[in-house]
């Protein structure tokens, strides 16, 4: 019978290991998990009535691998959608108050958050001329070539604060952002693409007769719609029902010490543990951080060993507050607030969790959860809970005017949080990829690589699902 081993129990171990199981009944999986817990960053607690995601806060219905895979695992009736006010209205924190992002033309025309120079100059995108050449740049001086200079230092910042902390003049746009580069390319424009892919999705939906999207539906493929959705339990309810379903649960607790590569025998590599555990495999995948990964593999090869430890990983401290909705005076109508880094406040942006989804927190309350630290003020992360909970109280004074102190607190601290797709990374990542085909029947998966939203993990797990099994039946 042949045997993988899967290093990472987070969702792109775990949806791998299902996808394998589905693809090849008969092949022993055994996925090996260094924490007490399977899911990775991707974990609800429970604490005092409030449910607390202590990383993501759900997935985007713009692609199909997780809504697929929620269906597959038969949790389809089970899924949440986000509220209509938390898909509509997302704010900014900017010279002292609250705006609200546009989500119209006439709303953009209105807004503050750009002047009217910095709205022309976003509008003239359409008419810039697109670059020739494919080298790689920076998500800002990407905005800032084609849409100016205060699209860039306002509208990029906050969009890489809310989905990388990172900043976004060290980060690749090929890498983080590759749709943006690739609309420029195809259609000379990114307004001009947008525009079009619109069209041809609602054409697509005429064509098809599709029922129109509605809020509380999932997307179908010709609808996506940027629809973000969880379950009542929260985002442990997929991780639980994948370990249910695989033929044996993840492995918890386990350090793996040392991978090597044993030609002689029947499997071809081993997995060394603390003590005498060990395993053997025909296949390894490492779906651990990269840093993980490059621990693993520096007796092995030193070289990939030292291309991994250059991906850079941000900190983050996860600040989940609770308060009497009485002591809130803000109508907390949306999703929550992003504060651009170049503000240098002390959080990355708060997000309005019990107004996103229901059964966040106890009735008569509200659940609230701000980011700190990230790329640009990592020291944050390092306070005593005392004043990272002062910090947090300020900010929330200053921008919805709470007064009152929470009834709840609970914070989580990631010292390397997510992946940051630096400068130069695609190139990184083929080199890696590359070398790591050098070395049969090992994979290298998870966020590290090839996008970082819970849909990127997902879609990784099922094309790394199918490279393994091609390789396991060319090995016979």
């Amino acid at each position: 019978m042949p045997s993988v081993v899967i290093v990472g129990a987070g969702i792109s171990g775990l949806s791998l290991a299902y996808r394998l199981q589905q693809r090849v009944p008969d092949l022993k999986i055994t996925v090996l998990e260094r924490r007490d817990r399977p899911g990775g960053t991707m974990w609800t607690e429970r604490r005092d009535g409030f449910q607390v995601e202590i990383g993501p806060n759900g997935f985007l219905d713009n692609k199909s691998s997780t809504l697929d895979l929620c269906r597959d695992l038969g949790l389809g009736d089970r899924l949440l959608a986000a509220s209509e006010a938390a898909s509509r209205n997302r704010y900014l924190f900017l010279d002292g108050k609250l705006e609200r992002l546009p989500n119209s033309f006439g709303s953009f025309l209105r807004s503050g958050i750009l002047s009217w120079r910095g709205k022309l100059s976003l509008l003239a995108e359409r008419y810039r001329a697109r670059r020739r050449d494919a080298a790689d740049e920076s998500i800002d001086a990407f905005v800032r070539r084609r849409a100016g200079r205060e699209a860039a230092e306002v509208l990029a910042d906050a969009f890489v604060t809310g989905i990388h902390a990172g900043d976004p003049a060290l980060l690749s746009v090929r890498a983080a952002l590759p749709r943006l580069p690739s609309l420029e390319a195809s259609h000379g424009s990114v307004w001009k693409g947008l525009a079009r892919t619109a069209c041809e999705r609602r054409a697509e939906a005429a064509a098809q007769r599709e029922v129109p999207y509605r809020p509380g539906t999932p997307a179908t493929a010709s609808q996506r719609a940027g629809q973000m959705w969880s379950f009542g339990e929260g985002l442990r309810l997929p991780v639980e029902t994948l370990c249910q379903r695989l033929p044996h649960p993840p492995v918890l607790g386990v350090t793996i010490q040392r991978i090597a590569r044993e030609p002689s025998s029947q499997s071809g590599w081993r997995l060394s543990g603390e003590g005498k555990d060990s395993w053997t495999a025909d296949a390894i995948v490492l779906t651990c951080p990269a840093y993980e990964q490059a621990r693993l593999l520096a007796d092995m090869d030193p070289e990939l060993t030292e291309q991994l430890n250059g991906i850079a990983y941000n900190k983050v401290a996860v600040v989940a507050l609770g308060f009497q909705r009485a002591d809130v005076p803000h109508p907390l109508d949306g999703f929550g607030f992003l504060t651009p880094q170049r503000t240098r406040r002390d959080v990355l942006g708060v997000q309005w969790c019990s107004s996103i989804f229901p059964e966040r927190a106890p009735p008569g309350m509200v659940l609230l959860r701000a980011m700190c630290g990230g790329w640009n003020r990592p020291e944050i992360v390092d306070w005593h809970d005392e004043r990272l909970l002062r910090a947090v109280a300020a900010e929330l004074r200053l921008t919805l005017g709470i007064e009152a102190a929470p009834v709840f607190h609970h914070i989580i601290r990631w010292e390397r949080a997510i992946p940051q797709y630096h400068l130069g990374h695609p190139e990184r990542v083929q080199w890696i990829m590359e070398r790591s085909a050098t070395h049969p029947g090992l994979f290298l998966g998870g966020n590290a690589y090839h996008g970082i939203s819970l849909n990127d993990c997902t879609e990784q797990a099922a094309s790394l699902a199918s490279a393994v099994h091609a390789y396991l039946k060319q090995r016979g």
